[in-house]
């Protein structure tokens, strides 16, 4: 495809995406409101969590809070769209790529210390644009009932191999695991990246839209393995305890075991800053991390807040290896090299 026809392709791409996010979610036709005590939010994560928090926030800052939610990467290509008139003021985005992408792009406002300084400083932007909400780790999940405990790989590098041949699942188009992809180019290069993905092309790894999708397949003895984040596994047992799908949690410092925030800016167009400030600030506060943790079975970012139970300790996971800025700046060079590879079916 030439420059000027991928550029056409782009072009229409985020024509249609303004479209569709326009129409998505029953706030999608709300009058926004204006004013020093009201904010507009796009949020990647979804309405049913999101909707009681910010109602909370409302109720103890006064605060009026007119969200907008869709999938995180359509939400950033709607602000690259509307630039400088988006009437977002803050976004929350379920993957760190999004947001560095439009941090990339200068679209979000610098956050100030005291805001950043509530989490470690690896789950948050190196130039202070965005900070983590909550955390997920990518974890191996397998049916223990067609999966023998020491057929278990200890690097996610090893799933190339033809010994993992049509027993795992992946998700390519799902954006963690394209964050995971461009985090693994960040510490082995893009030939190493390729080679794996030839891999699991090669393995005929089948192929399922999402996270939850894989492990409800793992769960049924429809696939043996699947690349996940965590959370996913949990919620299906919480469900349903006889379910036979297991968490594998591979050693901290492989690749695999990449710890993937979900974050939240302001933007720099934005003419309520500091309201925008408030409301992510009370996302970081003890009882909005506690719902994370409690409802959706994420890590908490703020310390003093207990993780799920069961879960390692997150400490023990590097996350600050990863640079995650690193994910905005090569999201659209990870789909062109996962779609290179041929893991796509």
């Amino acid at each position: 495809m030439t420059h000027e026809s991928r550029y056409r392709v782009r072009t229409a791409l985020l024509v249609v995406l303004a479209l569709i996010v326009a129409a998505c979610g029953s706030d999608a036709d709300a009058d926004w409101s204006e004013g020093s005590h009201s904010i507009v939010l796009y949020s990647g994560r979804d309405k049913e969590l999101v909707q009681p928090l910010i109602d909370a926030f409302t109720e103890s800052s006064g605060i009026t809070v007119e969200a907008r939610y869709a999938d995180s990467a359509e939400l950033a290509l709607l602000i690259q769209t509307e630039g400088d008139n988006s009437p977002a003021d803050v976004f929350i985005s379920q993957s760190p790529g999004a947001l560095g992408l439009l941090a990339g792009e200068d679209r979000l406002a610098t956050l100030p210390d005291d805001l950043l300084g509530l989490v470690d400083a690896g789950f948050a932007a190196s130039d202070g644009r965005w900070v983590g909400l909550s955390g997920r780790v990518r974890v191996v999940v397998y049916n223990a009932e067609l999966v023998d405990p020491g057929d278990l790989p200890t690097s996610v590098l090893e799933l190339a191999g033809a010994a993992y041949a049509g027993r795992v699942a992946v998700a390519p188009t799902n954006g963690s695991f394209q964050d995971f992809v461009t985090a693994m180019r960040s510490e082995l290069g893009d030939q190493a990246t390729l080679a794996w993905l030839e891999g699991l092309a090669a393995n005929r790894a089948p192929n399922y839209p999402k996270n939850s999708a894989i492990v409800e397949a793992v769960g049924r003895g429809e696939v043996e393995m699947g690349l996940v984040n965590h959370y996913y596994n949990l919620r299906a047992l919480e469900a349903d305890p006889s379910v036979a799908s297991v968490n594998h949690f591979l050693p901290a410092g492989d690749v695999g075991s990449l710890v993937i925030v979900t974050g939240g800016a302001v933007l720099a167009s934005s003419d309520a800053s500091s309201q925008g400030e408030d409301l992510l600030r009370y996302l970081l506060s003890i009882d909005a991390q506690s719902t994370f943790s409690t409802q959706t079975q994420e890590y908490p970012l703020l310390d003093g807040v207990a993780a799920p139970d069961g879960l390692p300790a997150l400490s023990g996971y590097a996350a600050d290896t990863i640079d995650y800025d690193l994910l905005g700046d090569g999201l659209t060079g990870t789909i062109e090299l996962i779609r290179e590879s041929g893991i796509e079916q």
